[in-house]
């Protein structure tokens, strides 16, 4: 059975959200940005409206003047009606510049609420799969495009709605705007697209909520993983447990043998008699207390013993003494106050066979 199949069924570790990430694949809804985009533009060209009208007013009273008086002295030619084109649309950018901006700034303030700061070249790689016209075939008759068409067409559909719904209520209006002067029609009818705008913004806005929430769902089911997956995951950034136990193991061992080579130079090994047994050493001009240079239990503290017998080093039996250095102290630790007495007892004891077995061979 192939372990790498299964179903997807667990969430996406970090580390996969990571990855993905590198790779461009983010959580972010494209309605979002249109909407919130529309809706500052439109909500700030109210507030700019009146300003925005007189300058636009201005420019082209201006401009009209002048190839209107050009024309009256029959001195109007292509370079000139070039020349007032170019700057009446220079001039016209620079009174839309506000509106641009605040469209600007907004779409890249939502991208980075969205998405936050990121930077990467991963989706710009060339993948030949992007050229195979088998693969587009696929795309293009996907559950995505399928998606992606009936929100394009429920968007077409409440757009549309809300215009005509607005237009109704601007055809009942046209005739009272017809006996008024031309540019207060003008600016009425401007008044009544902006709103229409805004409206349509919001019921944008209402569409992208959903959308947010079918983007996110989305992007959790592309990054589910399979149990293997999160199996061989868990195994590369932790390490196979198996081969963790072995590197453990050999480190066990290696540290025993280092262990064992400090026991012929030690002054005592303390005992419990069986279980456990304790290597100390003392070295006034190194430490102010004996050192623990050796411990084990069992099997380790049966070798502990063996190797201190084969080296002359003297076994002394104290089974509290014994399990209190096992429990409390590490390898290269000086013995705690409490044993000081205890433990001095021991190597006043041991001193004094060592004196008498050299006076015994002298």
């Amino acid at each position: 059975m192939n372990q790498g199949s299964g179903e997807k069924t667990e969430r996406a570790t970090p580390k996969k959200r990571r990855d993905a990430r590198e790779r461009g694949q983010v959580f972010k809804s494209t309605e979002i940005n249109t909407a919130v985009c529309c809706l500052v533009m439109f909500s700030f060209l109210l507030l700019y409206w009146k300003p925005f009208i007189e300058k636009t007013a201005e420019l082209i009273k201006a401009y009209l003047g002048n190839v209107a008086a050009s024309a009256n002295t029959g001195k109007v030619t292509i370079q000139l009606i070039q020349k007032v084109s170019v700057e009446l649309m220079i001039r016209m950018a620079i009174i839309l510049l506000p509106i641009l901006g605040v469209a600007l700034v907004t779409g890249l303030l939502v991208n980075i609420v969205q998405v936050g700061f990121l930077f990467t070249t991963k989706p710009l790689a060339f993948q030949l799969e992007r050229i195979s016209p088998l693969k587009g075939f696929q795309r293009i008759f996907s559950s995505r495009t399928l998606v992606e068409l009936a929100k394009s067409a429920l968007k077409i559909i409440v757009l549309s709605y809300v215009f005509y719904r607005e237009y109704r209520v601007l055809i009942l209006q046209l005739p009272s705007l017809m006996r008024t002067e031309l540019y207060t029609s003008f600016l009425e009818i401007l008044k009544i697209a902006s709103r229409i705008a805004l409206r349509m913004s919001m019921a944008l806005a209402a569409l992208a909520a959903f959308d947010y929430l079918y983007q996110w769902w989305k992007y959790e089911q592309d990054l589910m993983m399979t149990k293997h997956e999160v199996k061989e995951e868990y195994k590369l950034v932790e390490g196979d447990p198996l081969i963790k136990s072995r590197i453990r193991q050999k480190q066990r061992q290696m540290s025993a043998m280092r262990m064992m080579e400090q026991v012929p130079s030690a002054d005592v090994v303390v005992t419990n008699p069986t279980h456990y047994a304790v290597a100390l050493k003392y070295e006034d001009t190194v430490s102010s207390a004996p050192t623990v240079i050796a411990k084990g239990k069992d099997y380790l503290a049966q070798r502990i013993k063996e190797v201190a017998r084969e080296n002359s080093v003297e076994l002394v039996e104290n089974r509290e003494v014994a399990q209190a250095l096992y429990m409390y102290c590490d390898i290269g630790d000086e013995i705690p106050e409490e044993l000081y007495q205890a433990v001095a007892d021991i190597l006043v004891h041991v001193y004094r066979l060592k004196n008498r077995a050299r006076g015994a061979a002298g």
